[in-house]
Parts: C-alpha cells; structure tokens; sequence
C-alpha cells in the first residue's frame, strides 16, 4: 500500500486531530501556507479557544511585520472546524496531535486508518511513543510515521520525523518535503526508540533537575539560574517542565522507563507527587512555579 501513497505534490487537504496547544499550532503553520485545514476536537469549547488562540497569534505576527493583514486572514479561512472524523474521508495528511496517551493514540489511528483514503498518510506528532505500535494499528503501516513539532509551533523551527519500523521511505520524504515546505528544519530519527532525539536527552536532563530540587541541593530559581548561567540555555529546566506541563514529562519519562527497563529512567518521586497533586505547570496555574 505505501508504494500508492500520495505524493507531496498531491497534498491539498491535512486534517489535525486535538486542538490543544500543539494541534493548534500545527494547523496554524499549515494553513499559513495555504493548505486547507480540518481541525478536529470532540469539545466544541477546545475548539473555541483554538481559534480564539490562532488569531492572537497570527496578530501578533501581523504587529511585527512578519505577516499582512491579507495573509492573516486568508490562514483563517483556510482553517475548517469538526467535532467527529466524517470530513477525514477528504483528507491526504492526518496528523494526530491527542494528548500523549498510547490507548488513546492508538483508539484515534484505527478510527482514522477506517475513515481515511487508502492513498493518505497517517502522522503521529507523538514526543515519545512507538511509531512502530501505532503503524501496527493500522491497515497502511507504510504510511505511517513521526511528525513530532516543537512547542510553541508557529515559533520553533525544529520537527523531528521519526521512521517506524514499517514506514516506506517515500511515505518518510514526503513528509520531509512537507516539513521544509512550512519552512521548517527536519531532523531525522531512523530509529524508532524511546523518546527519539529530543526527548530522550532533555526529559532526563529535566528529570534530574527534579531530582536535584528532591534531594534538597538547591532551591527552584536557583537551579534555573544555574543551569541558564552555567550552560547558556535560554530558559531553566524547572520552568521549562512547566512550560510543556508536569503531566506530559512524567507520561514521557514513564515511556523511557518501560521502553528501555533501565533505572536511569525511572521519574522522580517528586515529580509524581506534584502531578498527583494537580500541579501541572502553567496550564493548570501551579507546577514547581505558581503563575
């Protein structure tokens, strides 16, 4: 099946499913280069709030001169809402874009896989989950890989495509084509392991900052500012935790955790209490800073 997959020059129509933070931000870029774009979220109010989310954005852009009026809202026409899966049966690209859950990744890839032309492809913007269990998933395995951005989107230039055990090698540079395309730069993880590139070497590193703030070493600001000083980052890894939400890194180091059996992974009791405690960053208002 994956040598009848569309090709890049094919695409016109990409359906996102979760309009979250990354689901909106990944029809914001697609649609700002004019493609049309099915935005899916069983919450009405999710989607709301989604499109409320893209105009100040794109206004923003517009107030520093990086994109006109016109443009501005031409992205927004191009941007179509849905609360089901009928208008996938159009679509040539569908990203999954659903809160880092296997169950749940793997319920939306077969109701997908069901609905979509045989020719599209199915993308996953997964930050630690096997590309491989979800192709398996599906009727088109070829057709299947990672497509994982970087929070906030519209902003960061980095996807990470991840190629799954099955994917074909037309289905993973199409999708390179498609990247490049929204202008942004593609990095390639051949092997579909835990984590990937990213989050294999930075939920460890943040992780560990918990670890250091558990045992007592140092205060929050403290290792932030360390850690900004001391390595030139731009931001700490305790603020940054809030910032992609206590709940995504200890689903993401769980993952590393079972994937690999290996110790080095195992979440910091501290981090698990914090979000047992409803402590999940800036979204929920209170992580290891209160906002």
């Amino acid at each position: 099946m994956g040598q009848n997959a569309i090709s890049f020059e094919q695409i016109k129509k990409i359906g996102v499913v979760g309009a979250g933070q990354m689901g909106s931000g990944i029809a914001q870029v697609l649609a700002q280069k004019n493609y049309q774009v099915l935005l899916m979220d069983l919450n009405p109010g999710v989607l709301e709030n989604s499109l409320k989310s893209m105009a100040s954005s794109l206004d923003r852009l517009v107030k520093k001169n990086f994109l006109s009026e016109d443009l501005k809202m031409q992205t927004l026409k191009n941007i179509q809402t849905t609360s089901d899966l009928e208008g996938f049966k159009t679509v040539d690209v569908a990203i999954e874009a659903a809160t880092e859950n296997v169950d749940l990744k793997i319920k939306i890839f077969k109701s997908l896989d069901a609905v979509l032309p045989a020719a599209s492809l199915l993308v996953t913007n997964t930050s630690s989950i096997s590309i491989t269990k979800l192709a398996q998933q599906t009727g088109r395995p070829a057709q299947v890989c990672g497509m994982h951005f970087m929070n906030p989107v519209p902003v960061m230039k980095l996807v990470e495509g991840i190629k799954g055990l099955q994917t074909s090698d037309h289905t993973f540079e199409t999708i390179k084509k498609l990247t490049e395309k929204l202008d942004k730069v593609f990095v390639e993880s051949i092997k579909d392991m835990p984590g990937f590139v990213v989050n294999r070497i930075l939920m460890p590193m943040i992780n560990e900052a918990f670890y250091v703030l558990h045992e007592g070493i140092a205060q929050p600001a403290m290792i932030d500012e360390a850690m900004k000083l001391g390595c030139n980052f731009p931001m700490g890894p305790l603020t940054l935790a809030d910032f992609i939400g206590l709940d995504t890194c200890l689903s993401i180091m769980n993952v590393l955790y079972e994937g690999f059996a290996d110790s080095k992974y195992r979440a910091c009791p501290l981090l698990v209490k914090y979000v047992e405690a409803g402590w999940m960053g800036k979204k929920s208002g209170r992580g290891v800073f209160k906002y």
